[in-house]
């Protein structure tokens, strides 16, 4: 990430040693108890939430304001599907609103297995989008079962080389080389990287008035977000796919799996 930003996260994280002990930014529950003032919510109510880089979510009991990220959980998931929603869907509508993303469009969505760009599938299908996702062999069918028209496997076709154009590339990690993705652009296209270094930056501020631009851009999270994420649920338009869910004893082994490449979808870890 730049500079910035990097000092930015060591400061908050921890320069020589872990500021933040308890990982996890998404959740999922029932309100155990609130506060006299409170008038969002009730003893008893199902939620769901994002608390962000604050973390903490690995726990049995979470202390959270009716102000921040959190709603009602959609009667149409469980829990553990709520719970692995809120992070990435809330990253991938904010992002795709910034860009005014319509119906008829062309989106290449690069990293489409990811939480983010599994949301980013869904939610421009939404829109109307006709979308293209990228991902390794094991999560090809995933993709598609989201909704993508197309799925484009890495390791055995290099999309650099196709002759399809987009109104949109979606890079999640911000990985697709940028002279690349510029030429798979069409007039008045954007190739948007929601992760980026400087020279992502340096290349937004060189194409800021270009007919081909790249935003770099981040999603600070909001309960509007959420909420739009909850109408989307409720009307099926946004689905969680688990792979597996891990007792909370086995985090460890959790994160293992989710960094092993094998993932096909999201994965819980359940309080038991």
């Amino acid at each position: 990430m730049p500079l910035v930003l990097w000092l930015i996260a060591r400061l908050s994280f921890g320069l020589t040693r872990p500021n933040i002990h308890i990982l996890g930014s998404e959740f999922s529950g029932i309100v155990e108890t609130t506060g006299n003032k409170v008038t969002r919510f009730k003893t008893g109510d199902a939620v769901f939430g994002y608390v962000g880089a604050t973390m903490g979510g690995y726990a049995e009991y979470l202390k959270i304001s009716e102000k921040d990220v959190i709603a009602i959980k959609p009667d149409t998931l469980s829990f553990d599907e709520a719970a692995v929603l809120p992070y990435g869907a809330i990253m991938a509508i904010h992002l795709l609103r910034k860009v005014n993303v319509r119906a008829g469009q062309k989106i290449l969505v690069i990293g489409a297995s990811g939480g983010i760009g599994s949301a980013a599938v869904q939610i421009a299908r939404s829109m109307g989008a006709e979308v293209t996702g990228i991902c390794g062999t094991p999560r090809v069918d995933f993709v598609k079962s989201l909704g993508a028209t197309r799925v484009i496997d890495y390791n055995r076709e290099d999309f650099t080389l196709t002759n399809e154009t987009y109104d949109l590339i979606f890079d999640v990690l911000g990985r697709g080389p940028i002279a690349t993705c510029n030429k798979l652009l069409k007039p008045g296209g954007i190739h948007l990287c929601a992760s980026f270094k400087m020279k992502h930056i340096f290349h937004m501020l060189k194409t800021s008035r270009s007919n081909k631009r790249l935003i770099c851009a981040i999603a600070p999270g909001s309960t509007d977000d959420l909420l739009e994420v909850k109408k989307l649920i409720e009307t099926g338009k946004i689905k969680a796919v688990i792979d597996r869910v891990f007792p909370m004893e086995q985090a460890a082994e959790a994160h293992c799996y989710a960094e092993s490449g094998n993932r096909v979808g999201q994965i819980a870890i359940q309080m038991i």
